[in-house]
This record gives structure tokens, C-alpha cells and sequence, in this order.
């Protein structure tokens, strides 16, 4: 066929004349490759007429596709196919390089191996967990909810065990959010929460931060268009490093009030934080989800976060995850439960968290002493370093062997900045620090 459809040969092949029917079937004509990549779609009130409905239904259907980003409208021009694939993929994930074994890769905030506890004895606690191998959709062990409660920064209505930080944030959104919904969140934030959210076709509503946290007057400006959802990171941000502030968390609640955004509050470095936990819980009960991961702290091979919210939301959060997996593995529940409970892994988590401290600040030192300013952090796994390009200061790491993440993957706009995970960096802190420094172009 020509590179663009008509509407009378789209009449021959649509049977289904509703909403779903015309988007499922142009859905599989591009699926067969009978509407090719490149090929132009049918004007909508040319096929609204052709097919004997109304424009609003035919804008729908392709509303839809959209969506699953499988046809792009290109303004005037008309809409085209853009894509045969329909299996999601997390674009700034993906992007991520390859790196060989000559290359330093600080583009991974992954732990350090060698400061996690071992898993041996856990597991073989957690073989024992009760109700194993049992298909009933347990949403939380006994035991692991007697080990998280007493240090839970509030009292919730109930609490859920997913398969990670990301699978909590995931399932939530698709649980409670329709497609195509806004979404506010901090900018600049964790890349696969990004991926998640335009995975979702979610309107992002970026809001501007500071060394305090996200700025009240930012948030208010998202929260005049309604966004079904506020995600923020209170106790450490991933990227940056910055705590939200006590004062400030006290204003966000202030903007937060009398509106019905679900808070979404991300608590994905864990313990590895210095400063406690906070959250809007207490004054948001009903509507506040919180998200502890144990993948930094305990390891991300547990695949284990909790989280919390009311009772409704969290029946409304395990009702969709129904469809999938059900529940989190009951051995890996046991584990976790037994880890929290083991004095041993106070003293792992007391250490990594000073290694960690330590390699951070070596870098941050060396960078400050150098002329770049980097914003104060309570810790982390990362450095976010200002650039004067991003572009130059890629490829002037590259040309030094160093790989670094773009700052830009971070952000739905342009952003001078590059991140550099500084937790696995065991040595050559100086080396690294003159590399930077050259690649800050300041």
C-alpha cells in the first residue's frame, strides 16, 4: 500500500466501529505490518465520516495509541505510524551504556557488594517463614510487619510488601492512576521513575527544588492542574543527596492541604541516610503512600520494599497486583524480617553508611577545593556535579576513561549537571577528582 492510508481502505478492514474496537484493530494492522512504519493516517473527520462515527471517537482511538507511542500526530502534517513494537522500554534505562572492563563506570548508585550483610543464614530463616508455598495472596508476613512497625515514621491504616522500591512505584501508579493523568514530581529525580511515569503517558509537571526540597510556590503552580499525584523523596534524594528540611516538609503540607493529590513518598536510599525517616503521613493519613526499599541497605537480590497508606488504598494497590504476581515470596519476606532483627545488621548498615559518607565527601572535597560548588547533601550513593556543558564534559570523561549518567536523564528539560555514583569508588579519588574538575569546564 502507499505511505499513507486512506480512509476508504480503512473502512474495508475496521469491523469494530466503537472507541477500543478502532484502536485494537489499527493496533493489529500495524502489528502485521499493514500499516508500516512511516505510513500516514486518514485525516480524523475523513475517517470519522467513512466509518460512520463521530470525530470525538475516532480522536479517542488515537488518543490511545498515542499513548503507547505506537503513532506520533505531527501537527499539521497529519498523524503517522512511529513504531511496530509494543513492548514498553524504559528509554533512560535503556540508554545506559555498556562499559569494558577498562573503563571506570560511576554511572551506577548500586551499593557496594562488599558492604551489604551476607545472605546465607537469613535465607535459611526465611525457608521457615510461615505459610510457605501457600497461594494465598498475603499481603504482608506477621514477622515482617513486627520488624518495620516500630520504626514506621507514622501509624498507618496498612502496610504492603512489594518486589522493590520501583515495582511499589510501578504497581501504585497503575493501580490508581489512569494513563494520560499529570503527575508532579521533583525535578530533578530518579531516571526509572521518569521511565514509569511517560511509560504511564503521564503529563509530567516538573517541581523546582532547592537544597530544602521541592519549593512550595513550584508545587502549588503543579497543583493547580490537578495532578492525581505528588512523588517526592523526603529522607534522601537519590540524585542529589538533599534531605527535605523540617521546615520545608511543614510548608509542602501547608500547600498540600485541601486538595486531594495522592503523596507519594519514596524513601528508595533507605538507612543508608544519616538523618530519620519523616513523612507526611501523620498529617495526610488517607493519602499519603510510603515506600521504604531494602535494595541498598540489605541488597537488591531480597527485590524487596514495604509500603504503607490506608487500608483502602492499599486493598485498591494488591487488587491490581493481582492480575501478576500476588505477593512477594514469603522466603524473602523471612529474610528481611530476620535481617532487621539481627543485631549484626545494625553494625553493616552503621558501616556503610560512613564508607559511604566517605567516599562522597572525598570527591565533594577535591571538587570544592577546585572552584566547583556542589550542593549540600546529607550523603548518598552520588554526586551531582554542575557542568558548564553537558555534552563536554561526557566526552571529556570518556577521553579519561570515566563514564558518568548525563544530568538530562534526570530531568524533562535540560539540565548542567552530569551524575557521578561515588559509592563503589574505593580508590583513585584524586585521579577522579582531576577528571571532573577538567569535565566541570567552569
Amino acid at each position: 500500500m502507499s505511505e499513507t492510508a486512506s480512509a476508504s481502505w480503512f473502512a474495508e478492514k475496521i469491523g469494530n466501529r466503537t472507541m477500543k474496537g478502532i484502536a485494537q484493530e489499527t493496533r493489529s494492522l500495524i502489528r502485521i505490518g499493514a500499516l508500516p512504519v512511516g505510513t500516514k493516517l486518514p485525516a480524523v473527520r475523513d475517517l470519522a465520516f467513512v466509518l460512520g462515527v463521530s470525530p470525538a471517537t475516532i480522536s479517542e482511538a488515537w488518543s490511545d495509541l498515542r499513548r503507547q507511542k505506537i503513532i506520533t500526530g505531527r501537527g499539521r502534517n497529519g498523524t503517522f505510524v512511529s513504531a511496530d513494537s509494543f513492548v514498553a522500554k524504559p528509554e533512560r534505562l535503556a540508554s545506559a551504556g555498556h562499559y569494558g572492563p577498562d573503563v571506570l563506570d560511576l554511572s551506577v548508585a548500586s551499593p557496594d557488594t562488599a558492604l551489604l550483610p551476607t545472605l546465607g543464614e537469613a535465607l535459611a530463616q526465611g525457608a521457615r517463614a510461615e505459610g510457605l508455598n501457600s497461594y494465598e495472596r498475603s499481603r504482608i508476613l506477621p514477622e515482617l510487619e513486627d520488624a518495620v512497625r516500630p520504626t514506621w515514621p507514622y501509624d498507618p491504616g496498612a502496610f504492603l510488601v512489594t518486589n522493590g522500591g520501583y515495582n511499589a512505584v510501578y504497581t501504585l501508579l497503575h493501580a490508581l492512576v489512569r494513563p494520560g493523568s499529570a503527575v508532579a514530581i521533583e525535578d530533578p529525580t530518579a531516571m526509572r521513575l521518569l521511565d514509569i511515569l511517560e511509560d504511564l503517558g503521564a503529563e509530567i509537571l516538573p517541581v523546582a527544588c532547592d537544597a530544602q526540597g521541592p519549593l512550595p510556590a513550584s508545587l502549588a503552580k503543579a497543583l493547580a492542574c490537578k495532578p492525581a499525584v505528588f512523588l517526592f523523596q523526603p529522607r534522601l534524594h537519590s540524585v542529589t543527596g538533599r534531605t527535605v528540611s523540617a521546615e520545608r516538609l511543614d510548608a509542602l503540607a501547608g500547600v498540600l492541604a485541601g486538595t486531594g493529590t495522592l503523596v507519594v513518598e519514596d524513601d528508595g536510599v533507605g538507612d543508608i541516610s544519616p538523618v530519620p525517616r519523616q513523612t507526611l503521613g501523620a498529617r495526610f493519613p488517607d493519602r499519603v503512600i510510603h515506600i521504604l526499599s531494602y535494595s541498598k541497605t540489605l541488597g537488591p537480590d531480597l527485590r524487596l520494599a514495604v509500603l504503607s497508606s490506608s487500608a483502602a488504598i492499599v486493598e485498591e494497590i494488591q487488587s491490581y497486583r493481582s492480575f501478576s504476581s500476588g505477593w512477594t515470596s514469603r522466603v524473602l519476606q523471612g529474610a528481611t524480617a530476620w535481617l532487621l532483627r539481627d543485631p549484626e545488621t545494625g553494625a553493616c548498615l552503621a558501616r556503610a553508611r560512613e564508607v559511604y559518607r566517605e567516599r562522597r565527601e572525598r570527591v565533594v572535597e577535591a571538587l570544592e577545593r577546585g572552584g566547583v560548588a556542589v550542593e549540600p547533601a546529607s550523603g548518598g550513593l552520588c554526586v551531582w556535579m554542575p557542568v558548564a556543558a553537558e555534552s563536554y564534559a561526557l566526552v571529556t570523561l570518556a577521553a579519561r576513561g570515566i563514564a558518568v549518567h548525563p544530568g538530562s536523564k534526570f530531568s524533562v528539560a535540560p539540565t548542567p549537571f552530569v551524575r557521578v555514583a561515588t559509592a563503589r569508588l574505593a580508590a583513585n579519588h584524586d585521579k577522579v577528582a582531576a577528571a571532573l574538575l577538567t569535565a566541570a569546564g567552569n
